[in-house]
């Protein structure tokens, strides 16, 4: 009897293409029912139901009941992790339709990491605060310096709430698209999250794609220089 972990279970569980597609789904960070994940898989609510429960057995997923309807989400950040590891080293997709090489191309150019920002726009941001100097490279993580606690504060974001937060403050993330780093961490959630509350980024339906709203073109403009 092996007394190392199952590896080959969970192995299992994302070799069946609907689980995995349900779970770069979930890769948006948001809860969705089963019925939305059906229709983002192209599967029938009732197989994704099953699908659904073999996810919650294996506890890569999690899920809240709220009436009638359950709302379902990734168990942690290690999952989200896990995947975009999995993503950067898997294959391209095959395009087949137009439709298709658009959504790829929205999400090569801008899309969430379940909870931070990712693709060309998450690299170009921390390159912009790498080069400013508000973060620099560590061995795993960036380090947030003295000039950027000051900016990130002026800029509206609470760094003392951020760090409080029982997770990696400001992890590198090495990007599946970009194959370079992007922030992550507690630091990449709380400036996507203002991001998204300045009006800057908008979420693309169905996909977790995001896209640059017009203010959010001058915004990025003069506060990063991209």
């Amino acid at each position: 009897m092996s007394i190392n972990p199952n590896i080959a279970e969970l192995a299992s569980l994302l070799a069946e293409p609907s689980r995995a597609t349900i779970l770069t789904s979930l890769m948006d960070g948001r809860f969705h029912t089963a019925s939305e994940l059906a229709l983002m898989t192209g599967i029938t609510p009732q197989t994704a139901s099953f699908h659904l429960s073999k996810l919650i057995e294996g506890q890569l997923i999690t899920f809240e009941k709220h009436g009638r309807h359950r709302y379902y989400q990734l168990a942690n950040t290690d999952i989200a992790s896990m995947l975009e590891s999995f993503l950067t080293i898997s294959a391209p997709p095959k395009v087949r339709s137009l439709r298709q090489s658009t959504q790829v191309q929205l999400l090569r150019e801008a899309r969430t990491c379940y909870d931070h920002l990712a693709g060309k726009l998450g690299v170009d941001l921390t390159d912009s605060m790498l080069a400013n100097q508000y973060i620099t490279t560590g061995d795993t993580e960036f380090v947030i310096t003295a000039k950027g606690e000051t900016f990130f504060t002026h800029f509206g974001i609470d760094l003392p709430v951020l760090k409080r937060k029982r997770r990696s403050f400001s992890h590198a993330c090495l990007d599946w698209s970009e194959r370079r780093h992007h922030l992550g961490g507690a630091l990449g959630q709380g400036l996507m999250n203002h991001l998204f509350d300045i009006g800057w980024i908008i979420r693309v339906p169905s996909i977790r794609a995001v896209k640059v709203t017009e203010l959010g073109t001058t915004g990025l403009h003069t506060v990063f220089d991209l």
